[in-house]
């Protein structure tokens, strides 16, 4: 199992209004693979509702409502996606954590889950958690 960050998600299904540099076509890409697996069932993957909210935050933009509609649907109702339920008191430590290690709130959520769920990989293009003791981010270029 892995933990799957929004900007894959991002990466995978926002449309820029501009042309994409060669890494950033490789990032969609790579992106697209991975939501793929995801769909297919090929990949086991954990995420929270809090990054979830922030896939639709910014697709909004780029997706109608009925995509953004299926999108949510469609990965909730996969056997090989967990998406963990969030409290308030849970984002309190989250922010609190994230003082700590110097990372916003949703990257520290992201790692006090996968602590919780024994997840030592995920997907993301976020450099921060290359800081992470016993994290590997993947894909790791």
């Amino acid at each position: 199992m892995r933990f799957l960050d929004a900007n894959i998600f991002i990466y995978a299904f926002y449309k820029p209004r501009r042309h994409l540099s060669r890494l950033e076509r490789r990032m969609k890409d790579s992106s697209k693979r991975i939501i793929s697996d995801v769909n297919d069932g090929k990949e086991q993957v954990l995420t929270t509702v809090v990054h979830l909210s922030e896939v639709v935050n910014i697709l909004k933009h780029s997706l109608s409502i009925n995509q953004l509609g299926e999108l949510v649907t469609g990965l909730l109702m996969l056997d090989n996606v967990d998406v963990l339920e969030v409290r308030g008191d849970d984002y309190l430590a989250a922010a609190e954590f994230g003082v700590e290690l110097g990372v916003d709130p949703n990257d520290a959520l992201a790692v006090q889950a996968m602590k919780l769920r024994g997840v030592a990989e995920i997907y993301s293009y976020d450099r921060v958690f290359e800081r992470m003791d016993g994290i590997t981010r993947l894909p790791s270029k």
